[in-house]
């Protein structure tokens, strides 16, 4: 029963946020296409050199193949050019097994929270403003259903558009590009293009985590309900076999009595 909570509880939290967030990339591609003049920090497309990877892992086993497949997107990536930020111990563990690059490690809880989303952030943006990194990916489950749950390599700095997965909000990037709108900002386009980025990135993260957690709390219950269900399979085929021997030991004996009563 405390599972069942906990998952719906996790589920339900990240299928709240998706309509704000999908709102929200709408709007920060509105702005960054229309806004072709305006430079700006976080929206700078460099060559490549070195990468950062923000990987949200789940912060324990028995959840099937969810930590697995995830590992197998980040092993993708070129340990020499790729420094990993990790949430979630098991994320921790994979980078320290396989001796890849650690900055640090984030820690979330059952119920993720919007400052351990925003702590992840300001050390990733951090890492691109300084030019340390030229490009930050995040690797992370996007929970669809109870039992599917997808892992995903998502862009996320420098800004712009989301390939990684279909948003369904989202208005093609050949309309945006070709297609301007007479949009009016307050109080500056500079002001109003910091200030949703700045947000932007924060909500983006805080999602990513609500989006693990449910995918950690289903993938953890239906491995759960399937060992479950194997073990009580196990037990009916041991107990059918326990009862055939016996029943031929019983059958074994009887004929013996009646073999030595003819005698």
């Amino acid at each position: 029963m405390v599972a069942a909570s906990k998952m719906r509880k996790a589920q339900e939290a990240a299928l709240a946020g998706r309509p704000f967030v999908n709102t929200l990339y709408r709007f920060q591609r509105l702005a960054t296409t229309q806004l072709i003049d305006l430079k700006h920090p976080l929206l700078e497309v460099r060559p490549v050199r070195k990468r950062a990877v923000i990987l949200v892992g789940a912060d324990k086993g028995l959840c099937g193949a969810l930590n697995s497949n995830l590992f197998r997107l980040a092993s993708q990536f070129d340990p020499q050019s790729t420094v990993f930020l990790t949430a979630g111990r098991k994320a921790a563990q994979f980078v320290a097994v396989t001796k890849r690059q650690l900055i640090a490690e984030f820690a979330y809880g059952d119920e993720p929270r919007f400052p351990e989303a925003r702590a992840i952030v300001s050390l990733a943006r951090d890492l691109f403003l300084k030019k340390e990194v030229d490009e930050v990916r995040v690797l992370a489950t996007r929970f669809v259903n109870t039992l599917t749950q997808t892992a995903v390599s998502l862009e996320f700095l420098p800004v712009g558009e989301i390939k990684g997965m279909s948003i369904p909000t989202a208005e093609p990037e050949e309309t945006l590009v070709t297609h301007f709108k007479e949009i009016l900002f307050e109080p500056s386009p500079g002001a109003f293009l910091g200030y949703l980025l700045s947000h932007y990135l924060n909500i983006y993260m805080y999602q990513v985590l609500l989006n693990a957690k449910a995918s950690e709390q289903s993938a953890r219950m239906v491995s759960m309900k399937n060992a479950t269900d194997s073990a009580e399979n196990l037990i009916d085929d041991l107990t059918l076999e326990y009862n055939k021997l016996r029943q031929n030991n019983i059958t074994q004996e009887l004929l013996e009595i009646a073999g030595g009563q003819a005698a």
